[in-house]
Parts: C-alpha cells; sequence; structure tokens
C-alpha cells in the first residue's frame, strides 16, 4: 500500500514538474510570439525579438535584441534597437486571465531619427501607430494561410512601472544630397500603472502607449538638434562647412521638412 502511494506521489510531483516547465516555456514563447505579431501590425515595420527568458519561479526575465525596422525609403537599418530589457512580473497571475507584471527596464534603446526629402521616420511611425489604434481585443481571426494569431497576443496585462533609461538619439538629416548628423541622450521615461484595474490591457494596447511616448519625445527632440544642426552647421564635413551657400542651402531644404508635418 505504501509503495503505491510512494508511487503515485512521485508521479504527482513529475507531472507538477512538467506543467510548470511547460508553463515557463509557454510564456517565453508568448512574449516573443506577442511581440512580433503585434509590433508590425501597429507599426507597419519590421519588428524582430531574438529572444526571451523569464523564470516561472522568481517572476525574473530578460528580453534581448527588439530591433523595430524603418519605413521604405529610408536607409538607415533601424529606427530603435534594444539590446537588451528587464522584467518582473507575479508568477502566479501567469495562470490567470491578467498578468501583473511589477517592472519593464528598456536599458539604453537606440533611436534613429532620419529625416530627408521622403519625411521623418519616427514621425511615419508614430502616424501609423495612431492609425492602428490600441489593438483588437477580439478573438483571433484566421489568416489567408489557414493559421490563427495565438491567444497570447490579447491576453491582458498590467504594468506597474515601465521605464526606459539610457537612451541615445541618432539624428541623421539630409537635403539637396548633403547630410547632417549627431547623437544626443534622451531623458529617462517613466510609465506607471499601465492597465490597472480589473479590464487591463493588451500587448497591443500596451506596444501603443509605450512606443507613442518614446516616438514623442525622440521625435521632438531630434526636430530641435535637427533645426540646431542646420542653422550652426554642427558636424558638417570640412568640405561643406566652407561653402556657405551650401550650408544655406541645405538648412532651408531640411528645415522644409518640419513645415509640411
Amino acid at each position: 500500500m505504501k509503495k503505491w502511494i510512494f508511487r503515485i506521489l512521485i508521479v504527482v510531483v513529475i507531472l507538477i514538474v512538467m506543467v510548470v516547465l511547460g508553463v515557463a516555456f509557454f510564456l517565453d514563447g508568448a512574449i516573443k510570439r506577442g511581440v512580433e505579431i503585434v509590433g508590425p501590425k501597429l507599426t507597419k515595420v519590421d519588428v524582430k525579438l531574438k529572444s526571451v527568458s523569464v523564470s516561472i519561479f522568481s517572476g525574473s526575465g530578460k528580453i534581448q535584441g527588439l530591433v523595430l525596422g524603418n519605413p521604405p525609403g529610408f536607409s538607415s537599418p533601424s529606427s530603435i534597437n534594444v539590446g537588451s530589457a528587464s522584467l518582473g512580473l507575479v508568477p502566479s497571475s501567469v495562470l490567470s486571465d491578467k498578468v501583473i507584471i511589477r517592472s519593464i527596464d528598456l536599458e539604453q534603446p537606440e533611436i534613429t531619427f532620419e529625416g530627408g526629402m521622403q519625411g521623418i521616420n519616427l514621425m511615419k511611425i508614430k502616424s501609423n501607430l495612431n492609425e492602428g489604434g490600441g489593438g483588437s481585443t477580439e478573438p483571433a481571426k484566421p489568416k489567408a494561410s489557414g493559421q490563427t494569431e495565438p491567444a497570447e497576443a490579447s491576453k491582458k496585462l498590467q504594468v506597474d512601472d515601465f521605464v526606459i533609461r539610457g537612451a541615445k538619439l541618432n539624428v541623421n538629416v539630409s537635403a539637396l544630397g548633403q547630410s547632417l548628423s549627431k547623437t544626443v541622450p534622451l531623458p529617462e521615461i517613466h510609465l506607471l500603472d499601465l492597465g490597472k484595474g480589473p479590464e487591463g490591457i493588451t500587448a497591443a494596447e500596451l506596444t501603443k502607449q509605450v512606443l507613442d511616448r518614446l516616438l514623442s519625445v525622440a521625435i521632438q527632440e531630434g526636430e530641435k538638434i535637427a533645426s540646431d544642426l542646420t542653422k550652426g552647421a554642427v558636424n558638417l564635413p570640412g568640405s561643406l562647412s566652407n561653402s556657405t551657400t551650401n550650408i544655406n542651402n541645405t538648412a532651408k531644404g531640411v528645415l522644409d521638412l518640419f513645415k509640411k508635418k
């Protein structure tokens, strides 16, 4: 009798371990899949995420290699590049209707503000965000291929503290064949109590709120730097700094971009 009880307990323990490992694996994949599905729909640019690792026991996790591409017509390889980000969630919430994330910390993201006669890349992405809305909470619909989107993409979330720190903005503007550039730091961005309350928010809504804030700060700073570059000829190549005509023409061409907003 004792032997049977012992065997049953072993089976139960094994099943529990398998469930825990399965949840941990599913969560990692769900985050990556959700980002790569929701991101392109909202931004209309490629979104790639290298890896996600989350401990179901401690609730701590790491996101690596998050890259947002650029709209067509822009030469920079990416608009936003995040090397790594850390997160902390409530482990018990993983199996509930709403996942509670205590903190997300984006560490030293690199943002590229590229402007030219085709417009400004970040403004185009921000416009796409506004057109895309906050994302749908309706059940996933079949795609043309017959596949459906994973339900995790619309799972409810709560993020208590979202921090973007150490961000770097690369400003690259061009007009009339001339190019000007400068790199500046961005102020720390804090977003609090996202999705707090019983309704929560979806991954799409979270992505929109965070990107909208980040893009707004980057665009505001980028326009200011671009204006300074063209007016003061900061960081111009030597051949351009000797030509007042070229400087004035470049300045006029770039500043005209902002009048068309």
